[in-house]
């Protein structure tokens, strides 16, 4: 089976996933990657800007996961990746393995094409698969975690200050899935029943979490008091503005933007479809798991 992002926080999960099910795997790599030594991958040198290599990652598969995808970048660098590259992989599949599964890891940030660039790309590129037919799966995580995950360590050391700032309002949820969960839903939907729309990936708790509840977890997983104070959303949208002008000077990981500051100020990323997903992973331990990883990495 071919398998794009395989060296990503959530593609690597998906690998180890899938090896230990038996599933024979070949990857698109930008570069050899150390984390997949060892595996019995078969490794695919290029990217989704590359027709080339696309065809060669799909010829003959039995079934496509496709993770790989931008998350951060301006609207251009998120059209390339989320939406061309997607076109491009879409089309060798069809061209190649018409008749095996695909599995589209897209975002629950899709359902909300106007908030930001990045789910717009997301939108984009669901809409560019559906337009190719096929047996496609879309699914849709919540907001991802785990051991290794670098984007929501910055939630624990938030919850690791002296004060901890929630970031929305009381009534706004979140969706969570831990890492190990998404990855099987991803590796359950190739063999699973057609889907006439996206699914979206939580964990069992299906109407979210609040910010409170988000960071009570998280202090707990550290060991200590919650101290929290609501950061007014006016603030954070003249943080999200600051975060425009210092990607412009070409410093782009200093503050997030305005479109990343309407994805976090959203009051419902609560699930609205089917959920399709064995989740086993509850934020509790999960938490404590990710927190011990950061820690014994130095991250934390």
């Amino acid at each position: 089976m071919a398998l794009t992002g395989a060296t990503g926080f959530l593609g690597a999960a998906v690998a180890r996933e899938l090896i230990a099910r038996g599933w024979r795997v070949r990857a698109l790599v930008r570069r050899w990657p150390a984390g997949l030594s060892g595996l019995g991958v078969e490794l695919v040198i290029g990217d989704l800007s590359e027709a080339a290599a696309l065809a060669r990652l799909v010829a003959g598969v039995d079934a496509v996961v496709h993770v790989a995808g931008a998350i951060k970048g301006d609207a251009a660098t998120l059209e390339r990746a989320n939406v061309t590259g997607t076109g491009l992989l879409s089309a060798a599949w069809r061209a190649s393995a018409p008749t095996a599964p695909f599995v589209h890891l897209s975002s629950m940030a899709a359902r909300e094409a106007t908030l930001s660039p990045y789910s717009a790309s997301k939108r984009a590129g669901e809409e560019v698969l559906r337009a190719a037919g096929g047996p496609l799966r879309i699914l849709r995580p919540g907001a991802i975690y785990g051991p290794g995950d670098l984007e929501t360590l910055k939630i624990f050391r938030l919850a690791d200050a002296p004060v901890q700032p929630m970031l929305n309002g009381p009534a706004a949820r979140v969706a969570l899935v831990h890492v190990s969960d998404a990855a099987r839903a991803a590796v359950d939907a190739i063999d699973g029943p057609a889907m006439t729309g996206p699914v979206e990936i939580t964990d069992a708790r299906r109407d979210g979490y609040s910010w409170e509840e988000i960071l009570q977890a998280a202090t707990a997983a550290l060991g200590r008091p919650m101290r929290p104070f609501r950061v007014p959303a006016s603030v954070l949208r003249l943080v999200g503005r600051a975060g425009d002008g210092l990607a412009l000077l070409g410093l782009p990981d200093l503050a997030p933007g305005s479109g990343k500051v309407r994805e976090l100020l959203h009051q419902d990323w609560s699930p609205q479809s089917g959920v399709a997903n064995r989740a086993t992973i509850g934020i509790q331990d999960g938490f404590r798991d990710t927190v011990k990883a950061y820690r014994e990495a130095g991250l934390l």
